[in-house]
């Protein structure tokens, strides 16, 4: 099915490897990075290959990345050079009855292009509480807003969402047809993130209550 608004592409970017598990839906690859954590970032500075991961916030179609504005990678990055970010989302182990047919089930997204600095006020603002509330929805309500040398001391880079795929396995083992009728065990062991019972600072007053959005937490659709 050929999605409504599919993100563009080129060789680098089309899926190789397996085609019919991407996907260039714009809808699909704007899910997975909401429900991600972690995006990594791929980049080349002086002939040395790094991949760093950061926290990151969508808003729309774009993604904002900060950190201190002594970061090697964002004094990097801010230089316009081609980067790659990648965010992946592992939904289970595949048990195969072969070890050769072993894999994940997985939901992943790579995405090229160049990022650039933010440094209109508002926006910057704007895109410290986009990437607050992907961590913890709620979290720009409750905690004291960055103070103005806070915000000077911090890098904030927004990163089109303009070129790249989606790629995602779920089902079962791809077994061998004579491998099928091995006395093996074969089949799904589904993985989630869940979150834990919140654990309050020591230096935390006994008598707050844990926030309505801290005890609810969750990633993804429930």
């Amino acid at each position: 099915m050929t999605p409504s608004n599919p993100i563009p592409t080129s060789d680098r970017s089309k899926v190789k490897r397996q085609p019919r598990r991407g996907s260039y839906d714009r809808a699909l690859i704007h899910q997975i990075l909401d429900e991600a954590l972690v995006l990594h970032v791929g980049f080349v500075a002086q002939g040395q290959p790094f991949v760093i991961p950061m926290g990151f916030g969508r808003d729309g179609d774009r993604l904002y990345i900060h950190g201190a504005t002594a970061s090697r990678m964002l004094q990097n990055l801010q230089q316009g050079i081609e980067v790659c970010v990648t965010a992946t989302l592992l939904d289970g182990l595949v048990i195969a009855r072969s070890l050769f047919h072993y894999s994940m089930n997985y939901r992943s997204v790579v995405l090229f292009g160049q990022a650039t600095m933010v440094e209109n006020e508002a926006e910057k603002l704007h895109a410290l509480k986009v990437l607050s509330e992907h961590m913890v929805p709620g979290s720009w309500a409750q905690a004291r807003k960055p103070k103005p040398q806070e915000v000077r001391a911090t890098t904030v880079l927004a990163f089109p969402i303009e070129e790249g795929s989606a790629k995602v396995r779920t089902g079962d083992p791809k077994d061998d047809a004579a491998d099928c009728q091995l006395p093996i065990w074969a089949g799904q062991v589904p993985l989630k993130l869940t979150p834990g019972t919140p654990i309050p600072d020591a230096q935390l007053a006994s008598d707050l209550p844990i926030p309505e959005n801290l005890l609810r937490y969750h990633r993804g659709v429930i």
